[in-house]
């Protein structure tokens, strides 16, 4: 068992770890727990062999899910003090691009291999293994001074397929003129799953790309014209009293459903509970895969990921579990 000693180092360690240049923290409770209640693993003497709790290794990771990589990542190496996962945050292009040319084992992302991909590896000895580990959401935010905070999933729609470009076409009222998409990479998934789901060949010149998704909050909190699009594991429920100083740099935008554009409307934010039942319209499911011909340590860590630590870290990223129920709490405003 962890000692109280461990503990505190360990909990002081984590609150820096998580912390990023937003100012943002992952709920650290749930952690701390599970480091206080686990066993150290990962054996006796360090070894240079590969296993599940042993070794070192590099995962390829979206850039949309560094918060929450980042805690499961310090979790995992402070149950098992002789693994050592080096995290390599990128668009989601080239860390597929990392996995398949075998410069590392494992990836996390929210797309799975295509037949093509699979059957290249296939033919090389290699047997991807697909592990979903969370359902994510992508959020679209907007400036504090932006009344605009609902819209209509046709009106994202006409967004990203260039027949809207100006805020009084959405709202004749509005005093704000033309309108700007920021993403934080063309290469990243963000800009992939739009134009997945509307079928689209390419982007207006309303849209753009920032460097990351932090750079896309600055921009927003900045320029009160912009649409900001970002993985929800960016932000969290406002009831999360730690993100609540976060959210108060922008807003969250509620999308209405599919079809549904009656007066009295129902608009949907990307908060845990919404998008575990599928009324959040703009989810996906995020993904371990692992190359790995063997039980090494992409094993142990995608497991980890999978299992009860780690799906609870998930539960208190703003994502919703894989492998856990969460419950829906209507908060009256």
């Amino acid at each position: 068992m962890f000692s109280l000693m461990n503990w505190l180092i360990i909990n002081e360690k984590a609150m820096k770890i998580i912390k990023n240049t937003s100012g943002y923290f992952v709920n650290l409770t749930a952690i701390t727990l599970f480091v206080l209640i686990a066993s150290c693993g990962g054996g006796v003497n360090p070894k240079n062999s590969d296993t599940p709790t042993n070794g070192r290794i590099k995962v390829g990771i979206d850039d949309s899910y560094r918060l929450l990589i980042e805690a499961e990542t310090y979790t995992f190496e402070a149950m098992y003090k002789y693994a050592t996962i080096d995290t390599l945050f990128k668009s989601e292009a080239d860390v597929i691009n990392d996995f398949m040319n075998d410069s590392v084992p494992l990836m996390i992302v929210n797309r799975k291999l295509s037949d093509a991909q699979v059957a290249y590896l296939k033919e090389r000895q290699y047997i991807p293994k697909t592990t979903k580990i969370a359902i994510d959401a992508v959020a679209l935010i907007v400036n504090n001074d932006n009344p605009d905070t609902n819209l209509y999933f046709q009106t994202v729609k006409d967004i990203f397929q260039g027949k809207i470009t100006t805020w009084n076409q959405i709202n004749k009222k509005s005093k704000l003129q033309d309108l700007k998409v920021v993403f934080d990479n063309f290469k990243s998934s963000n800009p992939r799953y739009f134009k997945e789901k509307f079928e689209l060949a390419g982007f207006p010149s309303t849209c753009f790309a920032a460097e990351s998704n932090a750079e896309v909050i600055n921009y927003v909190e900045k320029n009160k014209n912009a649409i900001g699009v970002i993985s929800v594991n960016w932000i969290s429920d406002p009831a999360d009293t730690v993100s609540h100083n976060f959210l108060k740099r922008f807003k969250v935008i509620g999308i209405a459903l599919e079809g549904d554009n009656e007066p009295g409307t129902k608009f949907y934010r990307p908060y845990q509970g919404y998008i575990a039942e599928g009324s959040y319209p703009f989810t996906r499911d995020v993904f371990c895969v692992n190359r790995q011909p063997y039980h090494g340590l992409a094993y142990g860590f995608s497991s980890f990921i999978a299992g009860e630590k780690g799906q609870f870290i998930v539960l208190h990223s703003g994502m919703v579990p894989a492998a856990m129920p969460v419950r829906l709490v209507e908060i009256k405003h």
